[in-house]
């Protein structure tokens, strides 16, 4: 594994100042679930053992101090890399991961023929079109340029948001989750888009105002481009069907997805203080997000239909 830290989430004691508050949990504990035995698995001797990035953000912390005033032992497993976090957890070496949206959830399992499931939601950050130059997307001349960062994810995104506010039209039957540069309807669209990679955000970032007058990215990339969190000038509808895959789930093995003391986990994770947590480290552009997860598994079971059906 790379760059593999493990922490494990121990009783905290109340007076301790730097301890978070294990508070705002909704609703009571889930139909089923009972505190674990010492050697039980979520017990002092066996806890769970949650893959996660960025294990030192304070949203792992509400949640560990959360989970420990129930009874509930957990162990973050904090990696440096997201691609080894869904192979740990089908074979075993974690018993939840949370870092992965569900169409990437989706592709591992169609790619590797596993089945992981998502077991509970939390947050969708929406993708945003941003311009220095234009304040709403109808400002945006005829005939300028928007680039659409392609990782693999946002390209196909980023055309259903732009055609969202009527800056492009996409050719019938276009994919929500495939679409391509050359799924575009250049006669009936307003704008010209090209795609870029990653490694090409900071190139742009010296042109976006001419003849890039805007970019379609996600959060993560504005540091590189000189704009912030909050700025964009359209943003993706987080509670629509089409964004559906992009929502941030809890993850299990199939065969444990039913576990009452992972759905009290989950429940645990929609805390208030969990909430506050997970916002702020998003700067307030991330939206909360409780489905249950027959509708994830739902959302789940047509993207990877669509994987294998492209």
């Amino acid at each position: 594994m790379v760059g593999v830290t493990d922490s494990l989430a121990s009783p905290t004691k109340s007076d301790s100042p730097s301890a978070p508050q294990a508070t705002g949990a909704p609703s009571g504990p889930v139909p089923g679930f009972t505190a674990p035995g010492a050697n039980d698995l979520g017990g002092a001797n066996r806890p769970v053992r949650i893959g996660v990035l960025g294990g030192g953000d304070e949203q792992y912390r509400v949640l560990a101090a959360a989970a420990t005033a129930e009874g509930i032992y957990l162990e973050i497993a904090d990696y440096g890399d997201y691609s080894p976090l869904n192979p740990a957890l089908a074979s075993g070496k974690l018993d939840l991961n949370y870092f992965q949206h569900i169409m990437y959830l989706a592709d591992f399992n169609v790619s590797q023929k596993q089945d992981l499931v998502p077991i509970g939601s939390t947050i969708m950050y929406p993708l945003g079109l941003y311009s220095p130059k234009y304040k709403t997307p109808t400002d945006i001349p005829a005939g300028a340029t928007i680039a659409i960062v392609d990782d693999g994810v946002s390209l196909a995104r980023g055309l259903q948001l732009l055609q969202s506010v009527g800056l492009i039209r996409l050719k019938p039957g276009t994919s929500a989750l495939f679409g391509q540069v050359s799924d575009i309807d250049e006669a009936q669209s307003k704008v010209k888009i090209i795609a870029i990679q990653v490694d090409q955000v900071a190139q742009i970032a010296q042109s976006l105002t001419t003849p890039v007058v805007g970019v379609v990215i996600s959060s993560g990339y504005l540091p590189h481009i000189g704009l912030k969190l909050g700025e964009a000038i359209a943003k993706d509808d987080a509670t629509s069907d089409a964004a559906a895959p992009f929502i941030n789930v809890w993850v299990a093995r199939a065969a444990d997805k039913d576990l009452p003391l992972y759905a009290e986990i989950v429940r645990l994770a929609h805390s208030d203080a969990w909430n506050q947590a997970l916002l702020a480290k998003s700067e307030g552009t991330g939206v909360l997000v409780n489905d249950p997860p027959a509708r994830l598994q739902a959302v789940l079971a047509d993207c990877e239909n669509q994987l294998k059906n492209r």
